[in-house]
């Protein structure tokens, strides 16, 4: 099952967040459950975010910022009935060519450590790691936040990098 990855259009915005709210539901088993509020893309629609999707309409989403001078994955998400079907994989592709063609030195992201499809995916796809030393003040910002909105109390959270290619 291919879905094309494309830039998103204005039409596509409105369900974008239904797509994050079902990828959500996926950590309800391990015992994550997200804080209520906005989710992460209805703040970043309409703001200078990069929003990638897949497919038409959207079954999937990437939202990337500037963040110290390098792309930073806001959010990655896949529609619950298709995890696992490589879908995030075009579209984490797709954040790092697009870092590349801006001259961005790489990705960042913030995510779990201990969930499967977190830390250990983004480490098959290039992803490692990040040490605090190495943070720039965005990173630092973006994890303090992560901490005051209770997210580091849902499990252990780590912050990663790839070179963009």
């Amino acid at each position: 099952m291919e879905f094309e990855v494309r830039a998103a259009r204005d039409g596509d915005l409105a369900g974008l967040p239904e797509i994050e709210r079902s990828a959500d539901g996926v950590f309800r088993p391990l015992g994550i459950v997200f804080p209520p509020g906005p989710t992460v893309i209805e703040e970043l629609i309409g703001t200078d975010a990069d929003i990638i999707v897949a497919g038409d309409p959207p079954v999937g989403f990437a939202a990337v910022r500037d963040v110290d001078g390098a792309a930073h994955l806001e959010q990655i998400a896949v529609r619950a009935d298709l995890t696992g079907r490589g879908i995030g994989v075009p579209l984490l592709r797709a954040v790092r060519a697009r870092a590349a063609e801006a001259g961005a030195p790489g990705v960042s992201l913030l995510t779990f450590r201990d969930v499967p499809w977190n830390m250990p995916w983004y480490e098959r796809h290039g992803f490692a790691e990040l040490p605090g030393e190495r943070w720039g003040p965005g990173l630092r910002a973006h994890w303090d936040a992560e901490v005051e909105a209770g997210l580091h109390r849902l499990g252990p959270r780590v912050v990663m990098w790839a070179p963009a290619r």
